[in-house]
């Protein structure tokens, strides 16, 4: 039997390191990865429902490792050599009752 093996993936976040003049908030990016995070192609059934709901294309669903807990909401992340945009709540089953080792699933989108 095969194992199932996910791929590192960088996660980009912004944190907020102070404010401007104006008293607008200023944002450093940060870079983490990730590692075994499942990535495969969106279904057909995915990709009209996402355009449907959010007027955007799913291209990828990744799955994300379960302890994990970094924010992947509204998030940028790179893998494959392209960036990739995550969109749409993710959403996350009980850890217990999952017999794998992924509990949360994201959709991404395209990002140049």
């Amino acid at each position: 039997m095969t194992k199932i093996n996910g791929i590192t993936v960088i996660l980009h976040d912004k944190v907020q390191t102070g404010t401007d003049g104006f008293g607008d908030p200023i944002y450093a990016e940060t870079s983490e990865s990730v590692e075994d995070v499942l990535v495969y192609p969106s279904t057909a059934a995915e990709v009209l429902d996402t355009v449907n709901l959010y007027g955007r294309k799913a291209v990828y669903t990744l799955a994300i490792p379960k302890g994990d807990d970094h924010e992947w909401e509204d998030r940028i992340v790179t893998f494959f050599g392209k960036n990739w945009h995550t969109f749409g709540i993710p959403t996350q089953g009980i850890e217990e009752n999952i017999p794998l080792r992924w509990n949360m699933k994201v959709t991404v989108e395209r990002y140049e």
